[in-house]
């Protein structure tokens, strides 16, 4: 294990030090927390952490290895990540390489040793911030007056075109039910869960238009997850718009948000955000309670529903909205991942229901 130097700086000024990996470098972008014991591999290569800095609050990451059968996405998809103690020796049978080894061979800054606790307890005082990770001396001396440069200019509008698809193709068993998957940042685990159902998925950008969507005449239309705000991509709202009542909707996570802002609800940041598997919800309509998982920065304002929308899930941690389904259309969506089912699983069943009830 190298002592390169190496320190994460938060836009209020504060510093916290540690040692990198072999990978030297500067990375910008929101420093954010993750409170989950396991799914390291998972959450590293999840598109939804795309520009963020992540912060892991359980202290020993990387003691079962990388498999690559858990990755959600062809490469690591963070800008940087914190950890406190990294493991280089794992001892798992489906470990392919060592968590140390992978970031450096993914080109990932990384900051070990720093105090994590501290970082989370800053973050949960300020909110998530804009954040610089430098490994090694000559971006160490760069780090405060890039950061700054940064801060001016930083905007999330890049974050879905860059894990996005940028052409059509079809996944899973022809003669299913066809459904056209808009992808903002898909996870590999959803793209599973709907194959395994029988579905014929069809995957399109999110920019995709209307009559892109339609073409082939699918049975149901899936709307994904995906990093940042989900009102930098108006294009995709007023298309989902335009879609309502033509065909049954579901959407997961960003997919959630971006079905609410086009039935008329809005959006809001969350001070700190939703990442981890230990997230209570409450399920209003079978009266019963799901642990899930959440990867999210924004949620939907319940207060700003319209009538015809009704809330189906609740966070029972700060009673944010979790899910709502309209009430003459079919049109449905939940806020947490259905796939990841930290329960193990509590949620599974929401992608066999909706496709259920789609004739």
């Amino acid at each position: 294990m190298t002592t390169t130097p190496a320190a994460l700086f938060l836009a209020d000024g504060s510093r916290f030090d540690g040692y990198g990996l072999r990978h030297h470098g500067l990375a910008f972008g929101e420093a954010v927390f993750y409170t989950g014991m396991t799914g390291y591999e998972e959450a590293l290569t999840d598109p939804s952490y795309a520009g963020q800095i992540l912060t892991f609050t359980y202290p020993l990451i990387g003691n079962y290895g990388i498999s690559g059968q858990a990755a959600q996405y062809p490469r690591a998809c963070v800008a940087g990540t914190v950890i406190k103690q990294i493991a280089d020796r794992p001892s798992h049978y489906l470990a392919k390489a060592d968590l140390p080894s992978w970031l450096d061979q993914q080109e990932i800054p990384a900051l070990v040793g720093a105090d994590t606790r501290a970082i989370t307890i800053a973050l949960r005082e300020h909110g998530t911030i804009w954040s610089a990770l430098a490994v090694g001396e000559e971006a160490l001396e760069r780090a405060e007056r890039e950061l700054a440069d940064f801060v001016r200019r930083a905007t999330t509008k890049e974050l879905v075109p860059s894990v996005a698809v940028r052409e059509r193709h079809v996944e899973g068993p022809h003669g299913g039910k066809r459904v056209t998957l808009i992808d903002c940042g898909v996870k590999k685990a959803i793209l599973r869960e709907l194959t395994a159902l029988g579905s014929e998925v069809t995957v399109v950008p999110y920019n995709a238009t209307e009559e892109e969507l339609l073409q082939g005449d699918p049975d149901a239309i899936f709307i994904s997850p995906g990093p940042g705000d989900p009102t930098d991509l108006p294009e995709t709202i007023e298309t989902l718009r335009g879609l309502l009542g033509r065909k049954p909707l579901f959407g997961v996570c960003l997919g959630h948000q971006l079905l609410a802002l086009a039935c008329g609800a809005k959006t809001y940041k969350l001070p700190y955000g939703h990442r981890g598997g230990n997230q209570p919800v409450k399920d209003r309509t079978h009266d019963s309670v799901l642990i899930t998982a959440h990867n999210h920065g924004y949620a939907v304002d319940s207060r700003s529903m319209p009538a015809d929308l009704e809330e189906t899930m609740t966070n029972l941690n700060d009673g944010t909205n979790e899910g709502f389904r309209h009430r003459s259309l079919p049109v449905a969506a939940v806020q947490f991942h259905p796939e990841a089912s930290p329960g193990p699983f509590d949620a599974r069943r929401l992608f066999a229901e909706w496709l259920g009830s789609v004739r």
